[in-house]
């Protein structure tokens, strides 16, 4: 029996996987994977982790999670661990795979990576089927092509949502054929010399990996607590479990699809009604796909210190001690510094957090802008790299914001959405 190898990488889920449902259509059998790369645990040039403790225990729950479903099917997840260009053709070799299946990638190292895969896939005899799995719309239903899209978002929302239609999901397969497949053996932190993660018990929420963790929460926000019905007005806030939808942890992971959180607002709008609120989740959702899209448009660009723009900022020489103080949140801007340990914390930030300290570093501090998307590489439980690297570039003038010297002032950011210092005085304060 041939078996076709599935690469899982951030699309870790069963529900609207097109690479999985092509995969079940075209073989007789399928070996479901996921590869550790040591390549996304290297310190970066400017002194970071690409992959922090939070992510990788993140990553591992949604791993044993993704396991569990798969043998409820029949199959299993092997693990290997490697360079992908090495451990793919052998797995290939071993289940006689003449195909692998996998998730398209836009962004300049994933892309690589794949390139390299195809190549040494290519030698052995099989072929690289490549689906886009991570966005809410399809890059081909775009009412533009990809160097035609437009570098201001307004203009590519308006066209976008009169032109362009969702794709429906694709449905859960009800069972896998797969050969004997290992049990599952994940690595743990030290082997890539991660410490373990101990979430603060003042984290706005536990994050726990996994496509089912991923739905329970889709539930919760939209029909249990109807929170998706005040969004617009609760999204710009810090401290609690339901201000804002909290699904970018399982999006970032690919435990959920954006289509699938689509059809599901839609639904609770017929239920319900539609309002300003459920408008402006899609919306959200927009965005991220936009910097996808971004990072297919202008490649490595969105990387570098000048951005798409080509005009970097003139920051003063490089100030570590600015940057680690930052880090630490000890800037001794009250509202700055609480961002950021919850950050060093937890992993996670809200929105407005974001955008504020990201503000404060480049135009503040006068640091790179790159050290900031860095750490937060590192150290974001939600870190995708479009989404990432793209919202930086925008803070720090160099992206996609049609405004000059777009600056946030954090006294008057912090009078504004934290007015009782209920935020600050959380974070601040030892516990």
């Amino acid at each position: 029996m041939t078996a076709a190898i599935v690469w899982f990488k951030t699309d870790l889920r069963l529900h609207d996987n097109e690479v999985l449902v092509r995969a079940i259509q075209q073989s007789q059998a399928v070996v479901p994977v996921y590869c550790f790369d040591p390549e996304h645990y290297t310190t970066t040039r400017f002194g970071f982790k690409k992959t922090g403790a939070y992510r990788f225990s993140f990553l591992l729950q949604s791993l044993t999670a993704l396991d569990t479903a798969l043998r409820k099917l029949g199959s299993g997840l092997v693990i290997v661990t490697g360079k992908p260009e090495e451990e793919l053709p052998k797995l290939a070799r071993e289940y006689n795979a003449r195909k692998l299946f996998a998730k398209k990638e836009v962004t300049f190292e994933e892309r690589r990576t794949d390139e390299r895969v195809t190549e040494a896939l290519w030698k052995t005899g099989c072929e690289m089927m490549r689906y886009s799995t991570s966005t809410l719309y399809h890059a081909e239903d775009l009412p533009f092509t990809v160097k035609n899209i437009p570098d201001i978002f307004t203009n590519f929302r308006k066209k976008t949502e009169k032109d362009a239609v969702i794709r429906p999901v694709f449905d859960m397969p009800e069972k896998i054929t797969s050969p004997a497949l290992p049990p599952l053996q994940l690595p743990g932190h030290e082997q890539f010399g991660l410490q373990e993660a101990h979430p603060d018990t003042r984290a706005a929420i536990q994050f726990t990996g996994g496509e089912d963790e991923a739905l329970r929460r889709m539930d919760e926000y939209l029909f249990k607590t109807h929170a998706i019905a005040t969004y617009k007005e609760t999204r710009n806030g810090l401290v609690g479990e339901n201000y804002s939808s909290k699904f970018s942890p399982w999006l970032a992971m690919g435990c959920l699809s954006p289509r699938e959180i689509y059809h599901e607002v839609k639904r609770y709008e017929q239920q319900y009604g539609e309002n300003k609120s459920t408008y402006w989740l899609i919306f959200e959702l927009l965005w991220r796909d936009y910097f996808r899209f971004m990072m297919k448009k202008h490649g490595n660009k969105l990387f570098l210190k000048g951005g798409f723009r080509d005009a970097a900022p003139k920051y003063p020489p490089h100030n570590p001690d600015a940057l680690q103080a930052w880090i630490d949140g000890n800037t001794g801007q009250d509202f700055i510094d609480a961002n950021m340990r919850e950050l060093k914390l937890t992993g996670f930030m809200s929105n407005r957090g974001r955008q504020n300290v990201a503000s404060y570093l480049c135009h503040d501090l006068g640091v790179d802008w790159r050290y900031g998307a860095a750490y937060f590489e590192e150290q974001l439980i939600d870190y995708d790299p479009a989404s990432n690297w793209g919202n930086w570039a925008y803070v720090a003038g160099v992206g996609n914001d049609p405004r000059e010297d777009r600056r946030f002032n954090p006294q008057k950011q912090a009078a504004d959405y934290d007015p009782k210092k209920t935020y600050r005085n959380l974070w601040l304060h030892e516990v």
